[in-house]
């Protein structure tokens, strides 16, 4: 079997650092395979080069394969940040998600490829690519958004409350961008943390989920994940698992200004599950309604703030490494 590889880059990603990542991939595939590279150039153009792209790509069936050593089989390459993959998603979306795709992680977090086990060496990515004849399956999060009637996919997290305000912040600081070029992105989420702990208010939030009905009256952290880290590398959920039929949902509630810190240190030893405050659901199915308009984060993506009635369930993505 040949593959084209289709590269699909966010130059921008990680303030540049995603270019470097592609300079030396397609240094590495020119001599070794036949390829075409696709730029994301401004904000909603990957939607365009997918739909462009979508006559030539086939899903994994019975017919991906060939013995035909003239046919050549198409294969999209992300080469970007998490919110990068989340736009080829989201634009395969709507017609299935039964295409494959390939990924190397080149943002400031790239927490789908600690969950779903993609190098974070650009180099050792792109040979998981290459010896990999057969895509992975990974369970990602669809939801249904009832109130603006949104509906799309995950490849993380979808948060409500403290980590969308801090993915805010963090987005909206002048330090971000600095920091990517010393590949110290994280610290720029950091700094936003300590800002944003304090400044987060608890607010009412209801769960539904096997077969059951919550109210919290003061919510302060609500993270939907299908596997376990958030933030660049921090285990929100360390019971979760991308290849699990199910989702996660790690709920805190608000805690005073003296526990926040004693908080912290929980979350860094992850040990946070134990704390009194600190809900989890594992289910296939879910639903979240927030009255209170609060900001929301979807692989980093931010919604303004508004009230959510949301619906999580689980669907398949096919993965090449």
């Amino acid at each position: 079997m040949s593959i084209h590889y289709h590269f699909i880059i966010n130059e921008h990603a990680a303030s540049g650092n995603a270019k470097k990542n592609a300079e030396l991939i397609l240094g590495l595939a020119k001599d070794s395979v036949t390829y075409t590279s696709h730029y994301s150039e401004y904000p909603g153009h990957i939607l365009t080069i997918i739909q462009q792209l979508k006559p030539q790509l086939r899903p994994f069936d019975a017919s991906f394969h060939t013995d035909n050593p003239e046919e050549e089989i198409p294969l999209l390459v992300v080469i970007g940040g998490d919110g990068t993959l989340h736009e080829v998603m989201n634009a395969l979306y709507p017609d299935g998600l039964k295409i494959p795709v390939a990924y190397i992680p080149s943002g400031s977090g790239n927490d789908f490829s600690r969950g779903v086990g993609i190098s974070r060496n650009p180099r050792t990515a792109w040979q998981q690519i290459l010896q990999a004849t057969t895509p992975k399956t990974v369970q990602l999060l669809q939801y249904q958004e009832g109130i603006t009637g949104k509906s799309g996919v995950v490849v993380n997290n979808l948060g409500i409350g403290l980590d969308a305000s801090i993915v805010n912040a963090t987005n909206d600081s002048a330090s971000k961008s600095t920091l990517n070029k010393f590949h110290l992105g994280n610290l720029a989420y950091t700094l936003s943390i300590v800002e944003q702990l304090f400044r987060q208010k608890g607010f009412p939030i209801t769960v539904h989920a096997n077969g059951h009905e919550d109210g919290f009256n003061k919510a302060y952290l609500c993270t939907i994940t299908n596997h376990p880290y958030f933030g660049g590398g921090i285990k929100i959920a360390p019971m979760a698992d991308a290849y699990e039929k199910n989702l996660d949902l790690a709920m805190i509630e608000k805690v005073n200004p003296f526990s926040i810190i004693w908080l912290i240190i929980l979350l860094i030893q992850q040990k946070h599950t134990r704390h009194r405050l600190f809900h989890h659901y594992k289910t296939e199915n879910l639903r979240l309604v927030s009255t209170i308009p609060q900001y929301a984060q979807l692989d980093g993506e931010i919604w303004s703030k508004q009230s959510y009635d949301f619906t999580f369930n689980v669907t398949e993505g096919l993965f090449w490494f």
